[in-house]
């Protein structure tokens, strides 16, 4: 496969993070209340411990600086951003690094970023991103053993130390990844090679371990009773319908037909998810309805983990089922098919760069509305009288974290605040703490 493909996802993967995190994009919804609380507390807030695994990492550059003695909360959320678009970044980056020999693997991770990641990033604070970064890139270890075995055995033990405390979906994620590793030591003549691949299978194991103590936990939570009856609002996202629909008739029809992977249509069904796709940011001006919704990048979270286990699933039968394959691999595996199958991927990836951008965008000019608004006023700010509810102000607003936004964006904090009237009870956050309000003494935006 030509580097090109390779190099170019790469680079729009990295200027996508980019952009997130000049635009100070992980102070989106539950983001803001979790970087007043790690400023005003001084410590990390992993309230959640089943998830603490993530929170640490991308929490802790944050807390660094500020323990450090900065005070600026514009550069602040930036570090917050990188950290957390960063990571998930790298992780999908090496990824890509590890199979860009393989044509047929190169394609189904490119897939997974088109199809999982970018329609679900906008809440990047949601731990599921790193998890699911993390998942895809141990997959790509395991799948493709390099030189250095050793290596890739610790760095595997790394991930898992990572997944295990990170997201529910470990519960189905941590043992596929749990039987690939066992499947990769069939050949295995290196004790320490095998005796960390034991441990780092060991570690999704437990990842899987605590993601089902959690549900089990909290499976009466009100937070998650009204999650459960969520989980098949995914339609709201046009963003991850699109592609998912692209890639489930083109899966649909291999499986019946595999020859048809040699023929145009392929190409042309993704040509038409694509083009669907990047025109999604204009379906406004035709029906008022019909938006990009970055809340609904949370509501699609749960429906894109069973799509990223589809996929790499597909990642392990590729390389695992060499004796008599089914005939859909045998033309797959063909240099022309997988050659268009990355290609396919590639440019259903640029077209998914399109409404994230866009959303950038507005989310941009949001924040810009919200600190001239608490620059040029004092006091509370109710949040009735402004247009919360109207486009595009809609699309990042939600109550419990408005005092929280407009403290950081501010560059007094605490000179003026907005609120929302509402009962505190309707809707809670799931951390009593993140509904508080912020002292941030000392600190400002740009100061």
């Amino acid at each position: 496969m030509p580097p090109a493909a390779y190099r170019s996802v790469v680079l729009l993967l990295w200027a996508l993070a980019v952009n997130a995190t000049i635009a100070c994009r992980g102070l989106f919804w539950d983001g803001s209340p979790f970087m007043v609380n790690i400023l005003d507390l001084g410590q990390v807030h992993d309230f959640y411990t089943a998830r603490a695994h993530v929170d640490w990492v991308t929490q802790l550059p944050l807390l660094l600086l500020s323990e450090l003695g900065v005070r600026d909360t514009r550069l602040l959320a930036m570090v917050y951003s990188a950290a957390l678009f960063g990571l998930p970044t790298g992780l999908y980056h090496f990824a890509l690094a590890r199979v860009k020999d393989d044509a047929v693997l190169l394609g189904i991770v490119i897939a997974v970023i088109a199809a999982v990641y970018l329609p679900t990033c906008f809440f990047i604070i949601g731990e599921y991103n790193t998890t699911y970064a993390a998942v895809v890139a141990a997959m790509a270890v395991t799948l493709t053993p390099g030189p250095r075995r050793l290596g890739d055995a610790v760095l595997l033990c790394l991930l898992g130390l990572l997944c295990v405390r990170s997201y529910e979906t470990m519960v189905y994620l941590g043992p596929l990844v749990v039987a690939a590793i066992v499947w990769s030591m069939r050949k295995e003549d290196d004790p320490w090679v095998r005796g960390l691949s034991v441990i780092a299978a060991m570690a999704f194991l437990a990842a899987a371990a605590v993601a089902a103590v959690a549900i089990v936990d909290y499976w009466n939570h009100p937070h998650f009773v009204k999650v459960r009856a969520m989980s098949f609002d995914f339609w709201q996202n046009l963003q991850f319908v699109i592609p998912l629909i692209g890639l489930a008739i083109s899966a649909a029809i291999a499986l019946v037909r595999p020859s048809w992977l040699q023929g145009r249509g392929p190409p042309l069904v993704i040509a038409i998810a694509a083009t669907a796709l990047a025109l999604s940011p204009w379906y406004r001006l035709v029906y008022e309805h019909s938006i990009l919704y970055p809340p609904a990048h949370y509501l699609a979270r749960q429906a894109a983990g069973v799509v990223l286990a589809v996929l790499v699933i597909c990642m392990w039968l590729h390389v695992a089922w060499q004796r008599r394959p089914p005939k859909v691999f045998t033309i797959l595996r063909l240099p022309a098919v997988s050659r268009r199958l990355v290609l396919a991927m590639t440019a259903l990836l640029l077209a998914a760069a399109v409404p994230d951008v866009a959303l950038t965008g507005l989310w941009s000019d949001y924040l810009a509305r919200m600190r001239t608004l608490v620059d040029t006023r004092e006091g509370a700010i109710r949040a009735r009288d402004l247009p919360l509810l109207d486009w595009p102000d809609k699309l990042f607003a939600q109550d419990w974290s408005l005092p929280a936004m407009s403290a950081l964006v501010s560059r007094t904090p605490g000179h003026a605040f907005v609120l929302a009237d509402k009962d505190y009870l309707s809707n809670p956050p799931f951390d009593p703490a993140c509904g508080t309000m912020p002292h941030l003494k000392g600190y400002g935006w740009g100061s």
